[in-house]
């Protein structure tokens, strides 16, 4: 389900906090689009904590350290890289007020990167917003092979040691679901989200 959001207007940061706690999130058609709109899908992604599959060939990338891991260092990097157009997909859906919405959410404490580096450059990350024991998981790139992919194991190794229980990844797609990404209908979803939204669990430091 989507509603539309005012044209070129500034998303107020505690309507968008409210929102996730409702299972509702916004999104915009493109990059140069001025609307944003909400999307509460029937259907949601997951991927259970204690269920996340790290295939063979990622595992051996990650024990090779081919990358620095970072958390929360750069977010201006992250969310212009998964802004970024690259090879089969030429447009993004990362739009000025969602970039200022969420550059807004980083400096308060909601929203958080995962980083690969190497060689001092940025190879690929992810962002997303927590709530309470919630990691709402908001888009990721890669400018080296398998980058976010090694962002996404170490994300769910943070989530697992520091008390979270809900990973929400929106949708799932046949990349997610290697790694154990399943869809779940909206009503379990939201009993998932009120039983994670009960505790507190802090991401950085």
């Amino acid at each position: 389900m989507t509603r539309p959001f005012a044209p070129g207007y500034r998303i107020p940061i505690d309507l968008l906090l409210r929102a996730y706690t409702m299972g509702v999130f916004p999104m915009a058609e493109s990059a140069d689009d001025p609307e944003v709109f909400w999307v509460r899908p029937e259907t949601r992604g997951v991927i259970p904590l204690h269920q996340f599959h790290v295939p063979k060939s990622l595992a051996k990338l990650i024990r090779q350290q081919h990358f620095d891991i970072a958390f929360d260092s750069d977010f201006v990097g992250v969310i212009e890289g998964c802004a970024e157009s690259r090879p089969g997909r030429q447009s993004t859906w990362i739009n000025t007020p969602i970039r200022e919405a969420y550059t807004e959410l980083f400096e308060r404490g909601h929203c958080h990167t995962v980083e690969a580096w190497h060689k001092g450059d940025l190879a690929g990350g992810l962002y997303g917003v927590t709530i309470g024991r919630a990691f709402f998981g908001e888009s990721m790139f890669s400018r080296e092979r398998d980058a976010s992919k090694v962002c996404l194991a170490y994300l769910v190794e943070r989530l697992r040691q520091r008390g979270f229980t809900l990973l929400d990844t929106q949708f799932t797609t046949p990349h997610l679901k290697r790694f154990g990404a399943i869809d779940v209908p909206r009503a379990r979803y939201e009993r998932l989200l009120e039983e994670a939204l009960e505790g507190e669990a802090i991401f950085y430091p």
